[in-house]
Formats: C-alpha cells, sequence, structure tokens
C-alpha cells in the first residue's frame, strides 16, 4: 500500500517526515550494533534497511535495488545490472579506508556522493545516502553526536552547496580522478554547527 504524492500531496508528506523520524530511530540502532561489531556492520543490508525505512508507503521495492534505468537530472546513474557491484565497490571502499583516512568527514562524503551517484533505489537514494553519511560520521567520532539540528536535517533546510559539492565530486570522477574534498569540507562545517549547538 503506497500513497502517490500527485494524489495525496499533503498526506505524503506526512508520511515522508514519519518516515524520516523512522529511519532515525533505526539509524540509532545501526550505531549502536556498529560500536559493538565495527565497521563492518556497514552493509548492503543496512542501506536496505534505511531505504525501506525512508520510502514506507510511499514508494514501491523500497529497500531494494532498482530493476530499471533511471534518471535524475543530467546525471545517468549505472545501468542497474551494474548497481549490484558499484554498491559492492562502495562498501569495500569505506572498509578499505576506514581506518586509513583519519578525516572525519572524508569517508562520509564519500559515501553520500556515491550512493546518489550510482542512485541504488527506486525511491529515497537522497535520503539513504545523508543516513548512511551520517552513520559514518557519528563512526569517525566514536559516538552519537548532540545536537538540536542534526547534519542530514542541516542538509535539507540549504540545499544549494550540497548539489553544488556533489557536482564538484562528479565533474572530478568525470576527470578520472576521486576527489569529495568540496564535500568532506561542507560536512565538517555542518558538523560544527551541529555540536555548537547543542540540545541542552
Amino acid at each position: 500500500m503506497s500513497v502517490r504524492e500527485k494524489d495525496s500531496p499533503e498526506l505524503f508528506v506526512k508520511i515522508q517526515e514519519q518516515n524520516l523520524l523512522r529511519q532515525y530511530d533505526l539509524l540509532l540502532n545501526c550505531i549502536e550494533i556498529r560500536f559493538s561489531k565495527g565497521i563492518e556492520a556497514f552493509d548492503k543490508y543496512t542501506l536496505w534497511a534505511l531505504n525501506a525505512a525512508a520510502v514506507a508507503n510511499i514508494a514501491q521495492f523500497g529497500g531494494r535495488y532498482r530493476q530499471g534505468p533511471i534518471y535524475v537530472g543530467n546525471h545517468r546513474p549505472p545501468h542497474f545490472r551494474d548497481v549490484p557491484d558499484e554498491m559492492d565497490r562502495l562498501i569495500s571502499v569505506i572498509h578499505e579506508n576506514w581506518t586509513v583516512i583519519d578525516h572525519p568527514t572524508l569517508v562520509p562524503a564519500y559515501a553520500l556522493w556515491r550512493i546518489n551517484w550510482i542512485h541504488p533505489f527506486v525511491e529515497g537514494n537522497g535520503r539513504t545516502a545523508r543516513a548512511a553519511c551520517y552513520y559514518l560520521i557519528c563512526m569517525k567520532q566514536g559516538r552519537l553526536l548532540s545536537g538540536k539540528k542534526i547534519v542530514p536535517e542541516r542538509i535539507r533546510e540549504n540545499r544549494a552547496p550540497y548539489y553544488a559539492a556533489l557536482k564538484a565530486a562528479d565533474e572530478r570522477w568525470e576527470m578520472g580522478d576521486f576527489g569529495v574534498n568540496e564535500l568532506a569540507a561542507y560536512l565538517e562545517a555542518l558538523l560544527i554547527g551541529q555540536l555548537a549547538d547543542l540540545d541542552i
């Protein structure tokens, strides 16, 4: 059962907001599990669960990789047959670089950009990417981070610099380079804002 935005815009928005709350609760569980299991707990099953929570009752096939083409503005994501392999590579890069890269937001920035670039799901890719990014930010800090507004909420409030940083990473990738520094700097500024705005 699902609600389409064009049929009932107000109900759609309400369900979407409720889903974000459920996704955040699930994210808290994932973070707790990670503290006992290590970075290997970040896997496709975690991403599937985060996506399913994000799109419950507003999209079909939540929590499953897409089985057809998808178009995102001017970006053409990989062929759907390549999605499982691309996602395995994403997870592998994160695992292999977890202890190598000390920067607090560089690996999370990579995850945020790459999930958006692959666009592995039919719906909720941005929400899933932002949740995964925040998961990794908390893991880099070794704790669940406090603040009135967490990084994903701060991204949603002002998307223009977010989109610009994603585009910059896309352009670097097209040139044959791996570069998410602009996105990492953007996330670091949001994280500093979150930690400075503690809910006391």
